[in-house]
């Protein structure tokens, strides 16, 4: 679907074939989204996506990286990441050793949109590599390989992370999240989220808006005994569920429920929610 760059063209290859995307992900913005981030990219602007977890953040950038006509390479963070994860290292092969570009480099040295989800999961030692690839340098030193990647044109670099989730231990440096700029997102409005886990989930308008609903009351329970309510991806495993004859109570018992909390009273509350919305 998408033009090859001229250098690859040339070399007759695609190194990010797999990762270009063939068709439109479904997303429905809340706000103005889009368009702010069509305007970072065109200075191609390091971007952190901040909000809760399952409210579209992937599906966001998923959306933008085929409108743009970028390849998308993203990585899933954690505490147990390397540099060596990032940006690559030297592996025994037939012939020796040989250099494997990691995911970033790739992303940096062909021009794809990079994205680290969940960033402050990795350790800071680790993420302390995309320091020269966010600001005006926009490079990437590989120093065991002694070759320093000067970024394709097209790339940039997106971070998210859920702030609710953050603690001093999991907190982005001032010193790196000074080098972004940054977009908020939330749970969208009840009918754009109707809209969104009726298509995603394949079910009735009528069933996704009880199921929005009654994550409308979860999410009032937030610090009075969950950390963070139903989210949009559970809502659509509820509604998932259900359209294949599970009940809804054992549908948002399993997919909501005992997915948000271990407790026992705060699990019986929202089990009474879920009667109470599914109860006609």
């Amino acid at each position: 679907m998408n033009a090859k760059d001229p250098l690859l063209a040339a070399r007759g290859d695609d190194p990010l074939a797999g990762y270009r995307l063939a068709q439109e992900p479904f997303y429905r913005p809340a706000r103005n989204e889009i368009a702010l981030y069509e305007q970072a990219y065109r200075h191609r602007m390091p971007l952190i996506l901040k909000g809760p977890t399952g409210c579209g953040k992937t599906r966001f950038v998923e959306r933008m990286a085929w409108a743009l006509r970028r390849p998308l390479i993203t990585l899933a963070c954690n505490e147990d990441m390397t540099a060596s994860d990032l940006v690559g290292r030297y592996l025994l092969d037939a012939d020796g050793t040989a250099w494997h570009d990691g995911p970033l480099t790739m992303a940096v040295r062909y021009g794809a949109i990079c994205y680290l989800d969940e960033v402050v999961e990795a350790r800071q030692d680790t993420t302390v590599v995309i320091h020269p690839l966010t600001d005006a340098r926009r490079v990437l030193p590989l120093d065991k390989k002694g070759e320093v990647v000067h970024a394709h044109p097209d790339f940039q670099l997106v971070v998210s992370y859920n702030p609710g989730y953050q603690s001093s231990a999991k907190d982005m440096k001032p010193s790196t999240r000074q080098r972004f700029a940054a977009l908020e997102f939330d749970y969208p409005d009840a009918a754009t989220e109707s809209d969104i886990v009726a298509h995603e989930a394949g079910i009735a308008p009528a069933l996704a808006e009880r199921l929005v609903t009654l994550a409308h009351s979860t999410r009032a329970l937030k610090h009075h005994g969950l950390d963070e309510g139903a989210s949009t991806r559970m809502l659509i495993y509820a509604g998932l569920l259900i359209r294949d004859g599970v009940s809804p109570a054992d549908s948002c018992d399993m997919t909501i429920t005992q997915a948000l909390t271990d407790d026992p009273d705060t699990c019986q509350a929202l089990k009474q929610l879920v009667q109470a919305k599914f109860a006609s």
